[in-house]
C-alpha cells in the first residue's frame, strides 16, 4: 500500500465498505477528537476510475467526521490514506471487515452479508477463516444464515430472535420457516424456540444420518444439513425407522447364515450390560446381541452368552450333576424367632453380671460392631503448629505411657491406639478380657475412654473440674499460643497477670509485639524480670474463663454451661466413682 494525504473532496464511500449502505454513522465519540487534532488514523482507500478520485474501503466514520468539521467552518487538512491496489473487490471487502471488526464487532447478519460477498468474489470459507482469525466452522455457521428468509435475518439482527433458535431455523425448509413466522405473528399461538424448535422441525426426534445402517443414496425421505454443514439429519423419524428396521433384519439373517447360534434383538432403549454376559466363541454357542438406541444408533455385540446360561453349560461340560441343596429345616422367620428369644434371655442374665458386661463393653469399644461405632480423637487442628505443640506437650507424653496396655492385651506395639487395634474378632477379644482382672480391664477402659473423648465437648470441662486438673503441671507457655493471639486487650490482661497491673497500665499504648515480649520475659525470667511459675491462661484453666466480654466462646462457654453440675468439693480419695451431678 502507498501512504498519501488526499483532499476530502476527492473521497467517496466504496460499495465494498461493509457499512457503506447504511445511514450516516453516529459521530458522538469521534467528532471532538477530529475537531481538536484532525484525522490521525489513515483511511483505507483505492482508486475509483481516475487518478484524482478515491473510494473509502475502511474509515467511513472518520470521513464523515471530517465533513462535519468542514461544515462547521473549520479547516480540514487532507486526510491520511493508505491506497490499495485497484480492482481487487475481495481484498477491499476483507480490509473493510477486518478494520470494522477491530473497532466494533459487527452483528452476525452483517458478517454474513460481507462473507457472502467475499464468497461471490471467489474466496473460499477456509481462506476467510484464516484472514479473520476464525475457525472454518465459525465461517460456515455465519454463511448458513443464507438459508434463512430475509425477515428472519432481520429479526435476528434486531435481537428479537435468539442465536439457538436461528441456528435451528437454518435446518428448516423455506415452507417450515414461513409456517414458523406465521406462528410468531399469531397472538394466540406460541412459536417454538430453542431446543423445542428442533423437536418441532423433526417431529419430536432428531436422528443423525451417520447412524443409518442402510445406503443413504437409496433413501427416499428428506435429509437436511445442520448449521455447520458437517452433520445431516433425517427430516422424518418414521421414514428413518422403516429403513433402519429393514437393515437390522437383513443383518440378523446374515448372522444366522454365518452360523451364529442365535441373534437376540434387545428392546429399543435397553442397554447391553457386559457384566451380565460372558464372552463365548461362535463355535461354542456364542450369540449376537443387538442393542438399539432411541436416537437410531445400533450396536452389534458378537460372541456373548448370559452368565446363568454360561454357568449351566460349564457344569454340564465338567460332568457336575450335583443336586441342588434341599430345603432348609427352618425358615428365615423361624431363625428370627430363635435369635430374638435367645437374645432376650442372654441380656437378662448379663444385667446381673456387671463384670462380664464390663468386658463385653470394652471389647465393643475396641473392635466395634454393627451397633457400635467408636472413633478415636485425632487431636488435629487447622494449624500444624497447634497440632505439633499438643504432640510435644507433657500431658500427651504422660498419656502415651499408658500404652503399656497394648502388651497387656497382646496387641501389636506399633499401633497408635488400643481402640481399633485388635487383629481378631469381637468374641475372641472378649475371651481374652475374661482372663484379666477387674482392675486390669478398668485400666484398659480408662485409656480407651481417653482415646475416644471428644476434645471439644462439654464433658472435657466437666471432667477437668471434677478431677481437679491442674494445667500448670502439664502445660508450658510457648510461641505456638502467643503467635495465635492478635487482641491487644487480651495481651494487656495477660501482662497484668504475670507482671502486675502497674506494668500493664504503663505499657497500655504499646504494640502487640512489645506486649508479647514482656510476657516472654516474665515467663522465662529474662531482661531483668523475675520468672513467673505455673501461670496458665484463663482459657486453659479448669474452669475456663475469658479476658473480655467478647470471649464467651469455646472453652469458656463450655465451662459456663457445666458450672451448675459441678460438686463443690469432689471426693477423689475414694476408689468409688463419684457422681458429678448435684443431688436433687
Amino acid at each position: 500500500m502507498e501512504l498519501k494525504h488526499i483532499d476530502v473532496a476527492q473521497l467517496s464511500i466504496s460499495p465494498a465498505n461493509m457499512r457503506g449502505g447504511r445511514k450516516q454513522p453516529d459521530l458522538t465519540n469521534i467528532l471532538p477528537s477530529v475537531r481538536a487534532r484532525g484525522v490521525l488514523v489513515p483511511l483505507i482507500v483505492r482508486a475509483n476510475g481516475s487518478p484524482d478520485s478515491y473510494e473509502i474501503v475502511a474509515g467511513r466514520r472518520r470521513y464523515y467526521a471530517a465533513l462535519a468539521v468542514a461544515e462547521e467552518g473549520g479547516d480540514i487538512d487532507a486526510l491520511p490514506c493508505a491506497v490499495m491496489d485497484a480492482g481487487d473487490d475481495a481484498a477491499a471487502l476483507e480490509a473493510s471487515l477486518i478494520e470494522n471488526i477491530a473497532r466494533l464487532d459487527p452483528d452476525e447478519v452483517t458478517r454474513w452479508e460481507t462473507f457472502t460477498r467475499l464468497v461471490r468474489e471467489g474466496r473460499r470459507p477456509e481462506h476467510i477463516a484464516i484472514v479473520f482469525g476464525l475457525t472454518e466452522v465459525q465461517v460456515k455457521r455465519t454463511l448458513a444464515l443464507g438459508n434463512l428468509l430475509p425477515r428472519i435475518r432481520t429479526l435476528y439482527r434486531d435481537e428479537k430472535v435468539d442465536a439457538v433458535t436461528v441456528r435451528h431455523l437454518t435446518l428448516a425448509s423455506k415452507a417450515q420457516q414461513r409456517e414458523w413466522l406465521a406462528l410468531l405473528d399469531d397472538p394466540e399461538a406460541r412459536a417454538p424456540v430453542g431446543q423445542a424448535l428442533k423437536a418441532w422441525l423433526f417431529g419430536g426426534a432428531s436422528i443423525l444420518t451417520k447412524v443409518a445402517l442402510f445406503d443413504l443414496a437409496g433413501f427416499e425421505g428428506e435429509i437436511v444439513a445442520d448449521l455447520f454443514g458437517e452433520d445431516r439429519y433425517f427430516a422424518s423419524a418414521e421414514q428413518f425407522w422403516t429403513a433402519q428396521n429393514a437393515a437390522i433384519a437383513e443383518r440378523v439373517e446374515s448372522y444366522r447364515a454365518a452360523g451364529w447360534g442365535d441373534v437376540v434383538t434387545l428392546a429399543p432403549g435397553q442397554f447391553f450390560h457386559s457384566w451380565e454376559y460372558e464372552k463365548r466363541a461362535k463355535r461354542k454357542g456364542g450369540k449376537v446381541y443387538i442393542a438399539i438406541g432411541y436416537h437410531g444408533d445400533v450396536t452389534f455385540h458378537e460372541g456373548y452368552i448370559g452368565i446363568k446360561e454360561a454357568r449351566a453349560l460349564a457344569r454340564a461340560e465338567a460332568g457336575d450333576v450335583t443336586e441342588k441343596p434341599g430345603r432348609p429345616e427352618i425358615t428365615a422367620a423361624g431363625n428370627d424367632y430363635v435369635d430374638l428369644h435367645r437374645h432376650a434371655a442372654v441380656r437378662t442374665k448379663l444385667a446381673d453380671a456387671p463384670g462380664v458386661a464390663l468386658r463385653v463393653a470394652v471389647a465393643h469399644l475396641i473392635v466395634g460392631s454393627p451397633l457400635w461405632s467408636v472413633k478415636v480423637e485425632q487431636q488435629r487442628a487447622g494449624s500444624e503448629a497447634v497440632t505439633e505443640s499438643v504432640e510435644l506437650s507433657a500431658a500427651e507424653a504422660a498419656f502415651a505411657k499408658r500404652r503399656d496396655m497394648l502388651a497387656l492385651l497382646d496387641f501389636d506395639g506399633d499401633i497408635p491406639t488400643i481402640t481399633g487395634g485388635a487383629s481378631e474378632g469381637l468374641t475372641s477379644l472378649f475371651v481374652r478380657l475374661l482372663s484379666l482382672s477387674d482392675a486390669q480391664v478398668m485400666a484398659v477402659l480408662a485409656v480407651i475412654m481417653g482415646e475416644t473423648l471428644w476434645a471439644r465437648s462439654e464433658l472435657v470441662d466437666l471432667l477437668g473440674q471434677h478431677l481437679a486438673v491442674d494445667m500448670g503441671l502439664v502445660w508450658q507457655p510457648g510461641e505456638a499460643l502467643f503467635n495465635l493471639i492478635r487482641d491487644r486487650e487480651v495481651l494487656l490482661a495477660m501482662v497484668g497477670e504475670v507482671a502486675g497491673q502497674q506494668v500493664a497500665e504503663a505499657n497500655g499504648r504499646e504494640t502487640s509485639k512489645v506486649l508479647k515480649r514482656i510476657l516472654s520475659d516474665c515467663l522465662r525470667g529474662e531482661n531483668g524480670r523475675p520468672r513467673v511459675e505455673g501461670w496458665v491462661p484463663r482459657w486453659l484453666r479448669f474452669p475456663a474463663s475469658s479476658y473480655t466480654p467478647r470471649g464467651g466462646v469455646g472453652a469458656a462457654s463450655r465451662s459456663a454451661a457445666v458450672a451448675s453440675l459441678i460438686i463443690p468439693e469432689p471426693q477423689t480419695a475414694s476408689p468409688k466413682v463419684e457422681p458429678v451431678r448435684k443431688a436433687a
